[in-house]
């Protein structure tokens, strides 16, 4: 049974109108009609589930260093707006429970993406699932993506039943097609910027749904949707519209 997806996912929310990874983010990209976002989740030092992509704090947060040195506590003192704007500084990098609140409060589906710091590929994997399994029950507003296959392993050990998707590099590795099956996953989400139609068509030969990432371009959009990818990540949900997706 395919995931009911829509044409459109927000990227980290909606990354080119709030800092990515927020809570400020989920909301704005519910607010412009996006049914679905997509989050990274990253371990503290002390093994909290947290809202954020980097393995460094530097990008987007007013701290420095590695992501996994910093323990919960540390990592609540520092903000992750300002960097985007004035106007969104002093937020704070959110928890995954805190995410996901905000996710049911606005009835959107979500695409989480297990970000694992090296060697904690199993560990984030675990502990993000302990934290979903006691507060998510709708297996089809729900995909589980990473890059990672032994993260994707452990999901399929931990939580069989949710749907999961593997990300693929912009050059995608050769046994792509062998992972996927040993990993049962429902999704293969591919660098759209730089697939091409002979990729799309491989995927679609498995009979998995495409998702590409991370469209911001009109265009593309269309060229992507032509070849058959099924849904896309963008940061500008006003750009890449639902619109793009309706049949002329």
């Amino acid at each position: 049974m395919p995931l009911k997806l829509p044409n459109i996912i927000g990227h980290r929310g909606a990354a080119a109108y709030a800092p990515e990874n927020t809570l400020e983010s989920i909301q704005t990209a519910a607010d412009m009609g996006c049914k679905w976002v997509e989050l990274d989740v990253k371990l503290s030092k002390d093994s909290v589930p947290m809202i954020f992509h980097d393995d460094d704090l530097d990008r987007t947060t007013n701290g420095h260093g590695p992501f996994a040195d910093m323990k919960f506590e540390d990592l609540r003192d520092l903000e992750c707006g300002h960097w985007f704007s004035e106007s969104f500084s002093g937020i704070k990098i959110p928890t995954l429970e805190e995410a996901i609140e905000i996710i049911l409060q606005r009835d959107l589906g979500v695409n989480l993406e297990i970000k694992p710091c090296p060697g904690r590929e199993v560990e984030t994997a675990e502990a993000m699932l302990d934290v979903l399994s006691q507060i998510w029950d709708d297996r089809d507003r729900l995909l589980i993506s990473s890059f990672s296959h032994v993260s994707l392993e452990t999901s399929l050990d931990m939580a069989n039943d949710w749907y999961r998707g593997l990300l693929l590099e912009s050059e995608p590795m050769e046994n792509w097609k062998e992972l996927a099956d040993y990993l049962e996953v429902s999704t293969v989400n591919i660098d759209g910027r730089t697939a091409n139609r002979e990729l799309v068509e491989e995927i679609m030969d498995t009979e998995r749904q495409i998702l590409a990432y991370t469209i911001n371009d009109q265009q593309l959009a269309r060229t992507l949707r032509q070849w058959g990818v099924d849904a896309l990540f963008t940061d500008d949900p006003d750009t890449v519209s639902e619109d793009l997706f309706k049949v002329h």
